[in-house]
């Protein structure tokens, strides 16, 4: 227990959280029946969660660097455990919404503390390997979420993919308050509230802005509104950031070309890989009537392949430089959404199959070296501060992916159908047009909104690539020389740049 607890105790919550990105996804169908919920208020379901997670990570590792790590660590569990019951007995879409934001909350206290905690503990070759448990631990949760959330709708019922957080979260803080020590930052250091709160309010802004455009028209007041306010935070973030002693982001790493281009392409990445994939399974339980538990495991070609590529790139690409696998990952997880943009009335799920291969591939090549690349894109003293990053705008860019793409879907599905039902279409709510629309025109609307919202995505995954390999140039040499005697392997670095991100500002 001595040697391995404190990484039992990490993974626990480190599994809870990345779960509960993914897990919500084959639910949707029953949640929106079950809450009467709109289209957007099932984007919100998804997006409150991951859009609080990218806001809020920053200052959660400042704030466990001034407060102490596990401290912020136990009270991240605690707020996330609450709100999963908050989830569970939601009577509403609001109340959902607004449980699943504070769940997102918890998960960033726990996300930004997670590898800190653990490179106070361990050290050497055991870091190494407690690092590749807590990796393989991340995959898996991503893998799993599909399938244990079709299980327990199918079976208990939606409400239990939160309600199953509350034993797991109990039993990850017994165990982080017995095994894990508290650790801190360098005194001095000070939580950067300006940023924060200006940061938050421009991610949540401008997706927001995205939700409400395509509910609305781009040209709505509520929309035009939201992006006036989400430019005013954004502006205010750059003063906070330009004033604050540390700051959450030094604003002169925007002038380094190849930080510009990781971020660039962490944004895309899960926005492309993962932004369209709540739409396939509404699509494929309200159209193609399959179960739950059948939609979560269609996903398994993407989920299997993603994990085996990751692993095979940590063991055999290493030295290639990671500008060539992150924009070559990027190109494929591009070209594997415009495969999958083939559907039409009478396509079934397999016309997915090989598009979703090409997608996994891609995304085994650019989970395991783009927080790396971030890390040897600046100079040493800021490299948690990188890493920090990367993990930020990859949350924020699944949150606006999902927004964008739903924006999208429905503006291809008016082609066909009225606005009003093209949004209860996309929302889940194909019973209910049966009786007005016949079934060939359901599924044909639904396969074109499809296909335009995998085209913009597969465009956005070769922009991306494109952009990355132009910015991006090759790691110096003393810097990777630095890294090889430290025993720095490329399948490891991500997770160390993480380990990084809060304790330096």
């Amino acid at each position: 227990m001595r040697a391995w607890g404190p990484l039992t105790a990490v993974c626990l919550g480190t599994f809870m959280l990345l779960l509960d990105v993914t897990i919500v996804v084959v639910a949707l169908p029953d949640m929106a029946g079950a809450l009467n919920a709109s289209l957007s208020g099932l984007q919100w379901v998804v997006d409150g969660y991951a859009l609080a997670l990218a806001a809020l990570l920053l200052g959660a590792g400042a704030a466990g660097d001034v407060l102490g790590r596990r401290r912020v660590h136990v009270a991240g569990v605690v707020l996330f455990a609450a709100a999963s019951l908050l989830c569970g007995l939601a009577p509403g879409t609001g109340t959902l919404v607004a449980a699943r934001a504070v769940q997102g909350v918890g998960a960033a206290a726990m996300l930004a503390t997670t590898l800190p905690l653990l490179g106070s503990v361990y050290q050497g070759r055991r870091r190494s390997a407690a690092l590749g448990v807590w990796g393989a631990v991340s995959g898996g949760a991503a893998a799993v979420g599909p399938v244990l959330g079709g299980l327990l709708t199918a079976g208990p019922g939606w409400r239990w993919i939160f309600l199953v957080n509350l034993p797991v979260s109990v039993l990850a803080v017994w165990l982080t308050l017995r095994v894990v020590p508290e650790t801190k930052g360098p005194r001095g250091m000070r939580v950067d509230w300006a940023g924060t709160v200006t940061f938050a309010g421009f991610a949540g802004g401008t997706t927001y802005a995205v939700v409400r455009a395509g509910k609305d028209g781009w040209t709505a007041p509520a929309a035009l509104a939201a992006f006036g306010l989400a430019a005013l935070a954004l502006l205010g973030f750059v003063l906070a950031e330009r004033r604050a002693a540390h700051p959450l982001l030094d604003l002169a790493l925007l002038r380094k070309p190849a930080f510009v281009g990781v971020m660039a392409g962490a944004l895309a990445f899960n926005g492309v890989a993962f932004g369209v994939t709540p739409y396939l399974s509404i699509w494929m339980q309200t159209l193609l009537g399959m179960s739950p538990v059948r939609g979560g495991l269609t996903l398994l070609p993407m989920t299997v392949a993603a994990m085996v590529v990751a692993v095979l790139v940590g063991r055999l690409l290493h030295g290639v430089p990671a500008r060539l696998t992150i924009s070559g990952g990027l190109l494929l997880i591009g070209v594997g959404c415009c495969c999958q943009a083939v559907l039409d009335a009478g396509s079934g799920w397999t016309a997915l199959v090989p598009g979703f291969v090409l997608v996994g591939i891609g995304t085994g090549f650019v989970a395991p070296t783009v927080a790396g690349a971030a890390l040897a894109s600046v100079p040493a003293e800021r490299a948690g501060m990188a890493g920090g990053a990367v993990n930020t705008v990859r949350q924020l860019g699944y949150a606006l992916g999902v927004a964008v793409f739903g924006t999208v879907l429905t503006s291809r599905m008016t082609d066909t159908l009225p606005h009003d039902a093209a949004h209860t279409l996309a929302g889940g709510g194909a019973g209910a047009l049966r009786g007005t629309f016949s079934e060939q025109t359901l599924r044909a609307a639904f396969a074109s909104g499809l296909d335009g919202a995998l085209l913009a995505a597969g465009a956005t995954g070769v922009v991306a690539g494109v952009l990355v390999l132009a910015l991006v140039r090759p790691a110096r040499a003393a810097r990777t020389e630095a890294d090889a005697r430290a025993g720095v392997t490329e399948s490891a670095a991500p997770a160390l740049s993480e380990e990084r991100a809060p304790t330096r500002r």
